[in-house]
């Protein structure tokens, strides 16, 4: 397990174009599991590479649904329908939330880190996880789309 060091706004990281991955090797692959750890110790739902301070095109995202961790390399959107509107947060840009419109529906292709052709379609948080993710490899942060941003509301400690 390789926690790494989530990249915070206003680094210009954040705001670069990731790289497609020509070749799956294994520093990708390791790469894709200490993104993983790193997300699941932050306790976040989504990463992209860039956050990590890799401009490669791979996100790790587990919205705690039946899909389970999903590791996809060069991912890209082949559709989206309806729309949502709601909350987001970053973990690299903690303590902020925004409102944010997205699909309610994507479906997204790319390649598991095994090299093979994976299809996915999602909804709702899913939806909104695979799109956040993938504005990070297109040098976007949800504050650059938010219609509000504003300090996050802790949740309260214990029982009342």
């Amino acid at each position: 397990m390789a926690i790494r060091i989530i990249v915070l706004e206003p680094d210009e990281v954040l705001h670069q174009i990731a790289k497609e991955v020509i070749k799956i090797t294994p520093n990708v692959q390791k790469l894709l599991n200490d993104m993983a750890d790193t997300m699941y110790d932050a306790e976040g739902v989504g990463l992209a590479a860039p956050q990590v301070g890799i401009l490669k095109r791979l996100i790790v995202v587990d919205v705690g649904d039946e899909n389970g961790l999903i590791k996809m390399i060069n991912p890209e959107l082949v559709s989206s329908e309806g729309e949502q509107f709601g909350p987001e947060g970053c973990l690299s840009i903690p303590g902020i939330n925004g409102d944010v419109r997205r699909a309610e529906t994507v479906t997204v292709k790319g390649l598991d880190q095994d090299g093979k052709e994976i299809t996915i379609t999602g909804s709702g948080l899913l939806a909104r996880c695979f799109l956040h993710e993938i504005d990070h490899l297109n040098g976007v942060i949800f504050t650059d789309i938010a219609e509000k941003v504003y300090e996050q509301i802790p949740e309260r400690l214990g029982k009342e």
